[in-house]
Parts: C-alpha cells; sequence; structure tokens
C-alpha cells in the first residue's frame, strides 16, 4: 500500500493542521504507517504553541503533489562498470532483456550509457583487422571470453595490438612489440617464432595442439599463452568485444532527478534519442533508469483532503492526485473527482470535531497527545466555542477530548487564543497570510483573509497600513479579483472588513463603503461568506 497524504488547505489553520495530525493517527493504527499529515504551508504561531504544549511533531511540509521520479514504484538498478568489457554489458542487457544499460565508475557516478545503437555503430564502423587491438584487460577475464584455458600465465593483465598470422611471418616480426598479441593456428615454427620475438601473448585457436617445446620456450621468454577453441576470425571478434565498456558508451544521457515531476521526465524521456533517462542525485551518482515503460505506472499520490473541499484551497497539483477522501465542515466547493470516495462533511464548527467523532465511533480512546491536539483545533475554529458555528457536537467533543488530554478546555482556550493574537512584530502582510480561504464566488476568484485582533481599535489605527497590504496582494501574480480582510475583535465578537478590487468591479459589487463595520460577524464561512456571496451574485 502507497503511502497517503492528509493534508488541509493553503496558509493552514489550526484545526486544518490538528486535524490531519489526529486522522492519521486513527488510521496508522492498523500498523501499517501508511497515512502521512502533512501542510502545504507554514504553520501559525498558534499552531506551533498547540503542537509544542502536547509534544506533537509538526507535519510534513507537502508543496506539490504532483507525482514525482520519488513516487515511481520502480525504477531500473541495473548497471556496470566503465571497466566492464563490452561483451559482458551485451549479455547482461540480454539477460535483463535491456536496450540500454548505464555506465558507472568505482564510486557510483554516472559515466554513460550503453545502447544498443550504440554498440551497433562502434562495431559496424571498427572491422578493420589491423586496428584490432586489446585495452587493459585481465588475462582471466580475456580467457574466459574466449572460452579458453591458460596453458602459461606471465601477465596479469595484457594489453596492445593483437595480430593474425595471415601475413608473411617476417612482416608480422617487423611489426610486432613486446606489449602485443599473437593469434595462431596449428603452426609451431610461427607459434616458436613469435614466442622468441618477445611478444607479451600468444593465443593458439582452432584448438590446436600446444607442445612442450612451445610451452618451455614461452616459461623462460615471460611469454602468456591461451588456447582457445574458436577459430582465428573468431578470437578476433570476440577480442573486438573485450573494450571496456567506457570506450563504447554515449555521454549525452538525459538525467533526470528524484524530485522532478513525472511529466517533466516523460517530456525528457520522448525527445531523447535512447527513449531512456538516467535518475541520479546532487552528486552525479546513479540512482537507476527510467524508460517509456516505467513512465506507464500509476505514479499518482494519495490524497485525503481535509478542512475544504476547493482546488483554490488545495495544494499544488492537487489536479493530478488521488483524492481517496474529503472531509470537511465548509461549504460545498466546485471539486470533483474520477471515482467514488467518501466525503464526510459535517455542519459543525471544526474538522477536528468530525475527526474526534471517528476517534470514538470507532472505539478507539485517543492518547493524551492527539486528544489535546484534537482540542486545540476546536477551540480554535469555534474561539473557545463562542461563535455561531458552535454546535452540540463541538462542545461534546471539547468535553470528550479535555478529559483524556487532561486540561481545562476554558483555560486552555484563553492561552490558545491568545496566541492566536500574537501580533507584535508582525507586518499588515504577514498577519493576512496567517488565516486565508481562495473561494469562488459568483465565477470571481475571491481571497478572504481573516485576522484576530483584540479590539476594533487595532484596525481603525492602522487603516492605511492595512490598505496597502491588500493592494500589493492584488498586484501580485496569480492575484485574485477581490481580496478581503475580515479584522475580528474576539472580545466585541464582531469585525471590520477591508476590501481592494478593481475600481468598477468593486463599486458595482460592493456598494458600500470601505472599511465596513460588522457586528456579531466573527465566522468566516458562517456570518460573512453566505451573506456576502448573496450581495455579489446579486450585483454582477
Amino acid at each position: 500500500m502507497k503511502k497517503t497524504y492528509i493534508i488541509g488547505h493553503r496558509h493552514p489553520d489550526t484545526d486544518s493542521i490538528c486535524s490531519a495530525i489526529g486522522y492519521a493517527d486513527l488510521l496508522n493504527r492498523n500498523g501499517l504507517g501508511n497515512y502521512i499529515p502533512a501542510c502545504c504551508g507554514k504553520l501559525n504561531a498558534e499552531s506551533r504553541y498547540a503542537l509544542s504544549k502536547f509534544g506533537v511533531d509538526e507535519p510534513a511540509l507537502v508543496l506539490n503533489v504532483e507525482p514525482s521520479v520519488s513516487d515511481l514504484s520502480r525504477i531500473h538498478q541495473e548497471k556496470a562498470l566503465g571497466s566492464t568489457p563490452t561483451i559482458d554489458v551485451i549479455h547482461m542487457m540480454d539477460e535483463k532483456d535491456m536496450r540500454n544499460l548505464p555506465i558507472i565508475d568505482e564510486s557510483g557516478k554516472l559515466l554513460g550509457l550503453v545502447s544498443e545503437h550504440g554498440l551497433a555503430r562502434a562495431y559496424v564502423s571498427n572491422t578493420k583487422m589491423d586496428t584490432l587491438a586489446v585495452s587493459p584487460i585481465p588475462v582471466e577475464t580475456l580467457t574466459r571470453i574466449l572460452h579458453g584455458e591458460i596453458r602459461v600465465k606471465k601477465h596479469d593483465v595484457l594489453e596492445g595490438a593483437v595480430y593474425i598470422s595471415i601475413d608473411a611471418l617476417h612482416v608480422i616480426l617487423s611489426r610486432i612489440t613486446e606489449k602485443d598479441i599473437a593469434i595462431v593456428g596449428d603452426d609451431e615454427p610461427t607459434q616458436l617464432a613469435l614466442v622468441s620475438a618477445g611478444i607479451a601473448a600468444l593465443i593458439i585457436a582452432d584448438s590446436a595442439p600446444v607442445g612442450e617445446r612451445l610451452l618451455a620456450s614461452a616459461e623462460a621468454r615471460g611469454v602468456t599463452v591461451i588456447s582457445t577453441d574458436a577459430d582465428a576470425f573468431g578470437v578476433a571478434n570476440l577480442i573486438h568485444l573485450t573494450l571496456p565498456a567506457e570506450r563504447i558508451m554515449s555521454t549525452d544521457v538525459p538525467r533526470v532527478r528524484m524530485e522532478d515531476t513525472i511529466e517533466y521526465v516523460q517530456q525528457v524521456v520522448s525527445n531523447a534519442k535512447y527513449r531512456a533517462a538516467c535518475v541520479v542525485d546532487a552528486d552525479g551518482k546513479l540512482i537507476g533508469t527510467i524508460s517509456r515503460n516505467t513512465l506507464m505506472e500509476d505514479a499518482a499520490k494519495a490524497v485525503i483532503l481535509l478542512d475544504h473541499n476547493e482546488y483554490g484551497q488545495a495544494v499544488q497539483g492537487i489536479e493530478t492526485a488521488d483524492i481517496v477522501e474529503i472531509i470537511d465542515h465548509h461549504r460545498l466547493g466546485a471539486m470533483t473527482t474520477l471515482k467514488p470516495i467518501r466525503f464526510d462533511m459535517e455542519p459543525v464548527g471544526s474538522t477536528s470535531t468530525i475527526i474526534a467523532g471517528r476517534f470514538r465511533e470507532a472505539g478507539i480512546t485517543p492518547s493524551k497527545e492527539i486528544a489535546g491536539v484534537l482540542l486545540s483545533g476546536i477551540l480554535s475554529d469555534t474561539l473557545g466555542l463562542k461563535m455561531s458555528t458552535t454546535t452540540k457536537k463541538d462542545v461534546d467533543m471539547v468535553a470528550y477530548l479535555s478529559a483524556h488530554a487532561e486540561v481545562d478546555a476554558e483555560e486552555y482556550a484563553e492561552e490558545l487564543i491568545s496566541e492566536g493574537m500574537a501580533l507584535a512584530g508582525m507586518t499588515q502582510s504577514a498577519l493576512l497570510d496567517r488565516d486565508t480561504k481562495e473561494l469562488t464566488l459568483s465565477a470571481k476568484r475571491v481571497i478572504i483573509a481573516q485576522v484576530l485582533v483584540p479590539s476594533y481599535e487595532y484596525a481603525a489605527a492602522r487603516k492605511d497600513e492595512i490598505y496597502e497590504a491588500l493592494r500589493e496582494k492584488l498586484n501580485e501574480p496569480h492575484a485574485p479579483d477581490m481580496y478581503i480582510a475580515l479584522y475580528t475583535s474576539v472580545s466585541e465578537m464582531g469585525s471590520d472588513m477591508f476590501a481592494v478590487a478593481d475600481d468598477k468591479l468593486l463599486a458595482s459589487a460592493l456598494n458600500w463603503d470601505s472599511p465596513m463595520h460588522l457586528p456579531g460577524v466573527v465566522s468566516r464561512k458562517k456570518d460573512f461568506v453566505p451573506k456576502f456571496g448573496h450581495i455579489l451574485a446579486s450585483n454582477l
């Protein structure tokens, strides 16, 4: 079973964070541990305080769920060292039914790629017998490739030109050096003459007999002798294949990283002449190889969405993800899926309330830590059970969780909300980023930020700063059609609304002064969005 990310909305609030942690804990009670609590934005001060108080780790930061190379279950691991004889590379490719094989150095760094096309080009173009040679190769390796037998071993490694005794003996003797190798048949005088010339090795082909005089002479002269059943030209062909892989490999290999998206890799592979790409790490070391067949695998990330059900609020790449479940307590958005999923939407004050209910329904007692985290989510989203969105289920779950968390809910609510209102040293732009929701209302993209403040005086004294921050955000790339900020006084249970948009849109749709004092408007989703959405629809 692949991993499933449980993740809330962008600019996560405490409920989004805490419900994800709580639900992952519940689902992981099966012992598999495949459910990962995640967030797609920076935690605010309130959320960090809640997690710290109950000793719970922050969720994983996941900014994009578009499938990447790391999501592939199968990456080809086959590879060969640059020193590997080409014939062994060919055998490996044939055995594994591979068209390409990556070549690495001793440290694992990618050097290049041996391909079927490259092999054909290398050996079709290299047919001149007078250029036949071996690169440094162990005697044992050469003997194995020739299916031969070492009769005299005087060298560990051989290198040099290779001659076939088809020319006149005096011609060969005039060319040959002490590094070179000669291929001979059943011609003892030629064998002895070549040994006497001081060559490095003698290969006796075609199962020719090896006489005692030859063995004695080779031993005395320091000449290695190998015998084989292959004929002289068969030996020559095999010697062609002793070249190390690094001599015939291609170096223009497409390289990708584990974090690269599948979409990008598909383009790379499609445009590559090898129809493959090598996966490397930051140091250039080979991880594996991806082919076209590999990319046919379904690598979509499995995602459970919490505390929202809208594309505009979702983590980047959600369109490519496999959404398996949605749990929310907001309005019904425009999100669609290709297959049936579980969709749990309850009109309660917090998603953490729904998750706490899941624990109780399953007969599973949350740990003290998880109970505390879920309690934090409810108290935050309901402002200590004071918001108009608060339901009886929220109240019941607070009582249930506070008992297991061993805290006084009322006292803890004051602590938590106080942390949420930590305003010192924060710019208005940063405050607006704490808690934002993007909605589509009357075909317009609208971002609604909510900032908790101690009193109405806070926003009144900073009106110019707030508008400046809003206008800057409206001018950012991919900005919405309208940006609204609710500065909500917890003590006075009301909000001041600031709005910026295109002037014409603002004049026609809003038809009111901004900022506007909104007594009793505390809940964004219940007190503000329904009324504002209706007004917007009526005026556009």
